[in-house]
């Protein structure tokens, strides 16, 4: 693509990418009998625990007159709405009860379904699959299982560590993406004494490579003006530290740490609520400094300032969003963008028209930019 080719130009027509799993909320908000409201891809869910602890989510509205479920009662089996009081399996949606209908009347309610999702707590969060939109004024039917499992955080050993955080951004998925991956905004927006100044800002070189549904960033050393990475090579004494970085869609990026026999990984996801607001969230897991008192809490404050820092410069970009600038993205530093669009525009053809998922890159390349 052209360095200065505008950025209304690279992005698709819709928004959001269906037919992928995405983290709806932390699992430690749902409780056994209790009903959880939340939105994906402009969907309203409502997500609860059977009896046994499972999770479930189902479409936030009776397919009778359209109260949300979650105003129902749920009594670890089977949601009640609260309007004329049908009852649906949690899992399958399927029908189960209609209170009003009399005995010689002879609907049969098993063909009748609440929408429902598939749905499976992983790594601290719950994953909901929001499938393809059916035809329009297609009713709900037994829903179809998900093609693949939902994603899970690379683990390299048997004891670890696992935090989270989640922060709302008030911006389209689209800019919450290519705002993760960007490059070159770290030495002005993540500015700290205990991880780089903008004085700092050197060349860099990196390699990438094409993945399926996706790009990586190929293992290399981490960069030298970072205070963290420079504490992590005395702790493992190790010959060499590597970062792995991955990004696949629809908006999966996992970065991976080694030196020696520690790690570190996480795997975040930028998922798209309504067509102006996506929201973040960063789930780790690691077996580096496990003896170190309240390590778990230190990581947090730390990824919690980043994410604050990322979650203000999205909120003052979007006042100027307001005004629908002219936009661009430049080589070699937004070459990670241009990829995404191209990954996104690829997958919303492949869905569309059939035939090959059409990679936007051809084989390896390298990067250089500052930051």
């Amino acid at each position: 693509m052209p360095d200065d080719l505008p950025l209304q130009s690279q992005t698709p027509d819709a928004l959001m990418l269906f037919g992928f799993w995405y983290r709806a909320l932390p699992a430690n908000h749902l409780r056994r009998g209790q009903l959880a409201k939340t939105m994906l891809l402009e969907q309203p869910l409502v997500i609860g625990r059977d009896q046994p602890g499972q999770p479930f989510a189902l479409r936030d509205a009776c397919p009778h007159r359209g109260m949300p479920l979650s105003c129902g009662h749920f009594d670890g089996q089977q949601v009640e709405c609260c309007y004329h009081g049908w009852r649906f399996d949690a899992h399958s949606g399927q029908c189960q009860l209609i209170p009003s209908l009399v005995p010689e009347q002879t609907l049969k309610i098993d063909r009748i379904y609440a929408g429902s999702y598939p749905c499976e707590e992983r790594d601290d969060f719950i994953w909901v699959f929001i499938p393809d939109p059916g035809a329009t004024g297609a009713g709900f039917s037994k829903p179809a299982p998900a093609p693949t499992p939902s994603p899970e955080i690379p683990k390299f050993s048997e004891h670890y560590k696992l935090a989270y955080l989640t922060a709302d951004l008030p911006c389209s998925v689209d800019h919450g993406i290519i705002g993760l991956m960007d490059p070159a905004h770290g030495p002005f927006v993540h500015q700290a004494w205990w991880w780089r100044s903008q004085k700092s800002i050197h060349e860099k070189q990196k390699n990438f490579e094409p993945i399926p549904y996706g790009f990586r960033m190929s293992a290399h050393t981490p960069s030298s003006n970072s205070a963290p990475y420079k504490l992590l090579r005395l702790y493992a004494d190790a010959d060499s530290i590597t970062t792995t970085i991955d990004f696949v869609l629809p908006n999966l990026r996992s970065e991976i740490i080694r030196a020696g026999k520690y790690w570190f990984s996480s795997l975040t996801t930028v998922t798209p609520i309504t067509r102006s607001q996506c929201r973040i969230d960063v789930v780790a897991a690691w077996n580096l400094f496990r003896w170190l008192p309240f390590g778990p809490q230190l990581l947090k404050f730390v990824f919690a300032k980043f994410v604050e820092q990322d979650r203000r410069t999205m909120e003052l970009q979007s006042e100027g969003l307001k005004h629908n600038p002219h936009l661009m993205l430049i080589d070699d530093a937004d070459r990670p963008a241009k990829w995404y669009f191209g990954l996104k525009n690829a997958m919303l053809e492949m869905k569309k028209n059939g035939g090959e998922f059409r990679h936007p890159m051809s084989g390896p390349v390298t990067l250089r930019w500052r930051s």
